[in-house]
C-alpha cells in the first residue's frame, strides 16, 4: 500500500525577544504570545513567556536587552490564520505601578531561514485630558483587558493609541512539508515559482 502523502506541514520557529528602545523608559519587561488561525495547533514549545526585568545599556544606543528566547512549533493544514507574535512591554511609572509602556505585533516570517524584525510599538491613549489626568493620578493608564487584541482588527478602529519604541526580534524559521502540499515558501526555493518541480525521491 502506497505511503499517503502529509496531511499537514510544521512551522518551527525558535529565535529571542532581542532588545528594545524606549528612550524614555528603564526598567522595563516583556510578554509575548501567539494569535493564530482555527486551523493551527501548537505541538511543542511555550505559546507565551514573560522576560526578565532589564536596564538600559550604557553606551550611546541606550538599548534594553533580554534575549528572551522563543521556542514553538504549529501544525496545520491552511496557511489562513498564520501565526502573529504579540508582545507587551512594561515597567514603573513614578509611584511604582507597572504600567503598559508598548503594544506590538508581526507575522512570523513565511519562509525558512534567519530573520530580523523590528516591531514599531504602541500604547492606548486616554480620550481626554480629564481621564489622562485621572488614569496618571490613580496609577492605572489605558490598556487592552487581552494583548491578543492587538493582531485582531475587530474594534481596533476606535482606540486611540500612540506610537512608543521599537522591539527588536531575532527568528531562525524552519517549513516542513510545505511543498508537498503545493506552498511555495519562497528564497528557498531555487527553481522559482514558475520552474519545473525537482525529480521525485529528492529531499525538499
Amino acid at each position: 500500500m502506497a505511503a499517503a502523502g502529509p496531511s499537514v506541514f510544521l512551522l518551527m520557529v525558535n529565535g529571542q525577544v532581542e532588545s528594545a528602545q524606549f528612550p524614555e523608559y528603564d526598567d522595563l519587561y516583556c510578554k509575548y504570545c501567539f494569535v493564530y488561525g482555527q486551523d493551527w495547533a501548537p505541538t511543542a514549545g511555550l505559546e507565551e513567556g514573560i522576560s526578565q526585568i532589564t536596564s538600559k545599556s550604557q553606551d550611546v544606543r541606550q538599548a534594553l536587552v533580554w534575549n528572551f528566547p522563543i521556542d514553538v512549533t504549529f501544525k496545520s493544514t491552511n496557511p489562513y490564520g498564520w501565526p502573529q507574535i504579540v508582545l507587551s512591554v512594561y515597567g514603573p511609572d513614578v509611584f511604582g505601578n507597572d504600567v503598559v509602556r508598548g503594544y506590538g505585533a508581526v507575522h512570523l516570517p513565511f519562509s525558512p531561514g534567519r530573520h530580523k524584525r523590528t516591531i514599531p510599538m504602541f500604547v492606548p491613549e486616554s480620550t481626554s485630558k480629564l481621564q489622562k489626568f485621572t488614569s496618571w493620578f490613580m496609577g492605572r493608564r489605558p490598556e487592552y483587558t487581552d494583548p491578543k487584541v492587538v493582531a485582531q482588527g475587530e474594534g481596533r478602529e476606535v482606540t486611540r493609541v500612540r506610537s512608543q519604541g521599537f522591539v527588536t526580534l531575532l527568528f531562525n524559521v524552519v517549513t516542513k512539508d510545505m511543498r508537498k502540499l503545493g506552498y511555495d515558501t519562497g528564497p528557498s526555493d531555487t527553481q522559482g515559482v514558475s520552474g519545473p518541480s525537482p525529480p521525485p525521491g529528492l529531499p525538499l
